[in-house]
């Protein structure tokens, strides 16, 4: 039977989560395959790997002699790939049950170039929400309202065809989705989505590489030169421009601000080479938006960064004082206590 989905699933110091991914897209479906890509993990996934492909012949492991990184492994995995389409899935997350088969429905009626689906945010402690963007998926799968769902490589399936012909792949280094996740959607000629949660992104993992602290999160700024070098060779509207420059930007600003990722003492440099990104690569008659996110846009634009510093300081000092606890009156807490 042919091949219509491929599951990528690139794999690097994963063993304590990668059956609970493996379970969950190994799912006998006949007409998937998964491609799971051991990009020379150094603990013992690669025998993982194995030991799962002997008991499910739809699932082929290729070994990488040496670690490439999380971008060029998802490239490995399309190369072997056949499936008409592909779903990159990291290996630290994992699926819903119904998901493979609700995802092969969605493409069996829509015949999409590129299918977007909703997911999760899992926290370790078993906490879980939905993303900011999870309500765009409800609506008509615009050009517009698709930019705006958080750009991951995962919450996509792409029609493999459609890559290659369009030469579509994930650059090196951190941050890789960005020069890969909008592209997609800027080159499909059809855009559909599934609101439904297909995807469960764990969110806070040890050695993740949006709670590690380092500095190779300036790669981002790599990857956004590399995006917008490339949508400048298209023929995109002034109003899809400025949009991916406002994502941009507003991205950043989550990076620079996020302690898990941001040694404060780097944080000064990254806002001043998001600054000259910002001046690099500002559309035309661009206008920053409305409200609070316009003020941090405009404070990027000025390389104001003491203001910027003064601001975040003063959201932190008030973030802190509306989840600190009002304290228990004493017969409250006597009540519960009896209650207990």
């Amino acid at each position: 039977m042919p091949v219509r989905l491929s599951v990528v699933v690139p794999v690097y110091r994963v063993e304590t989560y990668l059956k609970q991914c493996l379970d969950s897209v190994l799912t006998g479906e006949e007409r998937v395959e998964v491609v799971a890509v051991d990009d020379a993990s150094p603990d013992s996934c690669g025998d993982m790997l194995d030991a799962y492909a002997k008991n499910h012949p739809n699932l082929r492991v290729l070994h990488l002699s040496r670690n490439v990184g999380l971008g060029l492994a998802r490239n490995a995995g399309l190369a072997e790939a056949t499936g008409d389409y592909v779903w990159f899935v990291d290996s630290d997350d994992w699926l819903p049950p119904g998901s493979v088969r609700a995802v092969l429905d969605a493409l069996d009626a829509e015949e999409p170039d590129v299918l977007l689906i909703d997911h999760l945010r899992v926290h370790e402690d078993g906490r879980s929400k939905p993303d900011a963007s999870s309500p765009l998926l409800a609506g008509e799968p615009t050009l517009t309202r698709m930019l705006a769902v958080q750009h991951t490589a995962w919450n996509r399936i792409v029609r493999r065809e459609f890559l290659l012909r369009n030469d579509l792949r994930f650059g090196p280094g951190w941050y890789e989705d960005v020069s890969f996740s909008h592209p997609v959607l800027l080159a499909a000629d059809r855009i559909a989505a599934l609101d439904r949660v297909c995807y469960l992104y764990r969110i806070g993992r040890p050695g993740a590489i949006t709670a590690t602290r380092s500095d190779r999160h300036f790669e981002a700024f790599e990857q956004y030169d590399r995006l917008l070098k490339w949508a400048a060779a298209r023929d995109l509207s002034p109003e899809i421009r400025a949009q991916l420059f406002t994502l941009m930007i507003s991205h950043l600003l989550v990076v620079a601000g996020n302690d898990g990722r941001m040694h404060p003492g780097d944080r000064r440099r990254f806002f001043r080479q998001a600054t000259a990104l910002y001046r690099r690569h500002r559309p035309a008659g661009y206008r920053p938006p409305s409200g609070m996110r316009g003020l941090k846009h405009r404070l990027v634009a000025t390389g104001a960064y003491p203001l910027y510093a003064l601001l975040r300081s003063g959201y932190r000092v008030a973030g802190r004082r509306r989840r600190k606890p009002e304290p228990t009156p004493p017969a409250a807490a006597a009540q519960r206590a009896s209650v207990i």
